[in-house]
């Protein structure tokens, strides 16, 4: 039986591969009205198609310190704070390593005929990564989306990277965080349109969640974005300019977002606690008598981000930033805090973000063979600014700054490749204060000797 089912596996996609690259029947029967002869040299496209593409990738790695991160470590974020034991020592201060093949990733570009006056394509890109750390090995989405273009506008409908990741002004770095949580790092299911005026484009985009969720009183949940009702929203204007005969790129861009939450669809308060009594020398439990009400508190934050491209012969030049009062769900330091109780009898209560703000650099030579670069990093924790209550739903609350330092070396012949990088990473922990900012900070630090080995396909 699973012979049978690999053969049939193997026609289907025999199959699907012979018309993916036939040209369409009427296609071919206009190629001979044109041209009887069949003397044309000219190769014709495929009226539709997939282009499978991908690598296979297997990471080794050590650090001098245990992290936090994601899926047994191989999603570095910062190192864990001080965790002394009865005699002092510290628990975390505990070197590790792991080997681990999950980012290996497959993806296909589709294209199809056109409709509705727009070009028409398609893409789909997933990897083994797994959507929480227990289903690590599994086959996860990463993007999917369909495409329609005419000749200034584009229209995007699907899974694509958040409107503040820029692919084409992103780091290029060895560890898969791609430099969070300094930049943000997000991928949302969206509506996005871009209009193209000259060297000038606009981007609105339209957004909600699906693995990176935010945090709230139930833990990371997408209810909290999805119970606000409105969407999350997106605008970003964009500069770009190239003189092909210099080899001269540059980019430049900017851009504002705006989030809303809706952390309780009710709340919950003891009108009398639980307790116990005695009676006849037996005891009685009497539950708590609780009332809940329904309740409609959002917290609302602004993010905003800039960047920018320098592209010349020999090397590339890239920088970014990105301020947020709420910053959670893009993988960064920040979130959301209870401010105070507004109301005591029914529970009710307002909040405040904590926000935070990060900036990188980065370049890295243009050659083809050997490929050295160099990303470094910087990431603040501002606070919530006002007095607060808690609790805090955010990442890195009791961390008051972090940064990083990752020089790197790539080689590459044909479709191998062979990358070291050093990822030294500090967070500075403290004691968070009445306004959630973090005094008397203390740095910790890790350093991660990453060996990455690729296959391009």
């Amino acid at each position: 039986m699973k012979t049978l089912l690999l053969s049939t596996l193997l026609l289907i996609v025999l199959i699907f591969t012979s018309v993916a690259q036939t040209v369409a029947p009427s296609s071919e029967m206009k190629k001979n009205q044109d041209n009887p002869t069949g003397t044309s040299t000219e190769k014709k496209t495929p009226a539709f198609g997939i282009a499978f593409s991908g690598y296979v990738k297997t990471d080794i790695f050590f650090d001098t310190r245990q992290t936090n991160g994601l899926r047994d470590g191989h999603f570095l974020l910062f190192p864990e704070c001080p965790k002394p034991d009865a005699d002092g020592n510290d628990i975390n201060a505990k070197s590790a390593y792991n080997i681990l093949s999950i980012q290996t990733r497959l993806a296909g570009t589709i294209w199809g005929p056109d409709a509705i006056g727009a070009k028409t394509s398609a893409y789909i890109e997933a990897e083994f990564f797994g959507n929480i750390n227990p289903n690590i090995n599994s086959f996860r989405l990463r993007h999917a989306w369909v495409k329609l273009n005419w000749p200034r506008t584009e229209l995007l409908v699907g899974q694509w990277w958040h409107p503040m990741f820029v692919p084409e002004c992103a780091p290029a770095t060895v560890s898969f965080n791609t430099g969070a949580p300094f930049v943000v790092f997000s991928r949302n299911p969206q509506i996005k349109i871009t209009q193209h005026i000259g060297k000038f484009s606009i981007a609105l985009t339209m957004l909600s969640q699906v693995d990176f969720m935010s945090d709230g009183p139930e833990g990371t949940n997408t209810k909290y974005i999805r119970n606000s009702v409105i969407p999350e929203s997106d605008l970003q204007f964009q500069f770009f300019t190239m003189n092909a005969a210099k080899g001269i790129e540059f980019l430049c861009g900017f851009g504002i977002n705006w989030q809303r939450l809706l952390p309780r669809l009710s709340s919950t308060v003891i009108i009398t606690p639980a307790s116990d009594s005695v009676k006849n020398g037996i005891v009685v439990h009497h539950d708590a008598v609780t009332a809940t009400y329904k309740t409609d508190a959002y917290s609302s934050a602004m993010a905003y981000n800039a960047y920018a491209k320098l592209r010349l012969k020999k090397v590339t030049f890239k920088m970014g930033g990105e301020y947020g009062g709420n910053n959670n769900a893009y993988t960064m330091l920040g979130g959301y805090v209870v401010k105070s109780v507004t109301d005591t009898t029914r529970g009710f209560v307002n909040y405040s973000n904590i926000r935070s703000f990060a900036a990188w650099a980065e370049f890295h030579t243009n050659a083809i063979r050997w490929q050295p670069g160099l990303f470094i990093a910087y990431g603040k924790n501002l606070g919530a600014g006002e007095a607060v209550k808690g609790p805090y739903y955010a990442r890195g609350s009791n961390i008051d700054y972090a940064y990083r330092i990752s020089p790197r070396l790539i080689f590459n012949a044909n479709k191998f490749r062979l990358a070291g990088e050093l990822e030294y990473t500090v967070a500075a922990y403290g004691t968070i204060n009445e306004k959630g900012f973090v005094s008397a900070p203390t740095e910790v630090g890790n350093l991660r000797i990453l060996l990455g080995v690729y296959y391009f396909f």
